[in-house]
């Protein structure tokens, strides 16, 4: 039996918790309050090792320590998020760039995968509701085109210019070339972007593969309520 370490970063106020994993760029957890999303992570940890082929054993515990935390003003409980870690403001070696860059196209593809699966793309069970940034997407097709649509977004707020294509594989693709183009990139300078939010390059990575995430686990559950499991592809592992 070994210990996983997971180190997290919280993000919190009076509406609830959303906690990262550092040590596992993507991995998340939401809750009420922090004991609820803490008590969490041990599923979400050994589910990310699994999906990200990272070898592990049901057996191993799962270690969190909190190494960060910042209130926040936004709508938590929706996934709305501006936090930088503290370990997203230092340059990145060629290894550590790599690691993520393959999770960050492998999740991009995963996410292609599961969608060509589902036989109606614009099946939904769920009722119409709004957020402060509108309508939020209700049908696998409207979360595709939501997850895929924020790529020229998040390059956007570390100086990369693009115009996103409709395939998230190949639009994920593409931002990683672009990425690969700036001059000294793994520098991983911190910017400061729209809204007075702070980014950097491996915050653009880190938010790639947990905003997929966000949306294949709604994707596929709302797969489930129409069409039996094995019909549905599961690469992320839920």
């Amino acid at each position: 039996m070994d210990k996983i370490k997971n180190n997290i970063v919280i993000e919190y106020n009076d509406e609830g918790y959303l906690m990262y994993s550092e040590s596992f760029p993507g991995a998340y957890t939401r809750g009420k309050d922090q004991n609820e999303a803490l008590s969490k992570f041990p599923n979400e940890i050994k589910r990310y090792c699994k999906w990200a082929g990272i070898d592990y054993s049901e057996t191993d515990i799962v270690e969190s320590v909190i190494v960060q935390y910042n209130k926040s003003s936004l709508r938590i409980h929706e996934a709305d998020s501006d936090v930088i870690f503290l370990s997203e403001q230092a340059p990145l070696s060629e290894q550590e760039y790599e690691l993520i860059k393959n999770r960050v196209l492998k999740s991009a593809n995963d996410f292609q995968m599961l969608y060509d699966s589902i036989p109606n793309k614009n099946f939904t069970p769920l009722k119409e509701r709004m957020s402060f940034y509108g309508a939020v997407p209700r049908t696998s097709k409207e979360m595709y085109v939501h997850t895929n649509n924020v790529t020229n977004y998040y390059v956007g707020e570390i100086g990369v210019k693009l115009s996103n294509l409709a395939n998230i594989h190949e639009n994920r693709v593409q931002a990683i070339k672009a990425i690969e183009n700036i001059d000294r990139f793994l520098e991983n300078k911190t910017f400061n972007g729209s809204y007075g939010e702070q980014w950097s390059l491996l915050k653009v990575l880190r938010r790639f593969i947990w905003h997929d995430h966000i949306h294949a686990k709604a994707m596929y559950r709302i797969a489930l309520k129409e069409w039996e499991e094995d019909r549905i592809q599961n690469p992320f592992y839920f």
